[in-house]
């Protein structure tokens, strides 16, 4: 994980850091420039301990639940899905005002997908698949997603910026 002050991979936890009503994760040196939201806990801190009702905890006391995180598969619409939308719509003999009511949409969102003035979110390119029984969603492959995390890592940071400005 990156600072999004100075771009610098962040060594050990992140800080939560509030700069100028903004949210940021930063490392330690760039979270000096906000007030810290969430500093990382250190394991020998003790918790404040609850109150408890009736009976000893000890005997009911479960076993902290660990969760871990599954891979999110990433999904990206095709390149010519307005195209695709539009021609299964009148495949199906139906307006776009008959199709946003079926998918409880818009006709002006229907519209504008098909133009290529909106992008649909993954919610509603699912329902446009449903409903007109097309392919516009795929999964990226690895190697794709890769490629765009590397590409996210090479845009200006604000501390890039800031750089800029003071030359």
């Amino acid at each position: 994980m990156n600072c999004e002050i100075c771009g610098m991979e962040i060594k050990g936890q992140p800080y939560k850091t509030k700069i100028d009503n903004s949210v940021m994760i930063t490392c330690k040196e760039c979270s000096s420039y906000g007030k810290v939201q969430n500093a990382p806990q250190n394991n020998n801190q003790k918790r404040g301990k609850g109150k408890t009702r009736g009976r000893s905890n000890q005997n009911n006391r479960q076993q902290p639940r660990t969760y871990t995180k599954r891979p999110r598969d990433e999904y990206e619409l095709i390149d010519d899905y307005e195209k695709v939308i539009r021609q299964a719509r009148e495949k199906k003999h139906l307006t776009q005002k008959q199709l946003g009511e079926k998918l409880y949409e818009r006709e002006s969102v229907i519209a504008h997908i098909e133009s290529g003035k909106m992008v649909p979110d993954t919610k509603t390119a699912r329902k446009l698949e449903k409903a007109l029984n097309i392919k516009i969603i795929e999964k990226l492959e690895s190697d794709e997603r890769e490629f765009q995390d590397q590409r996210r890592f090479r845009e200006a940071t604000i501390g890039d910026i800031a750089k800029i400005k003071r030359s």
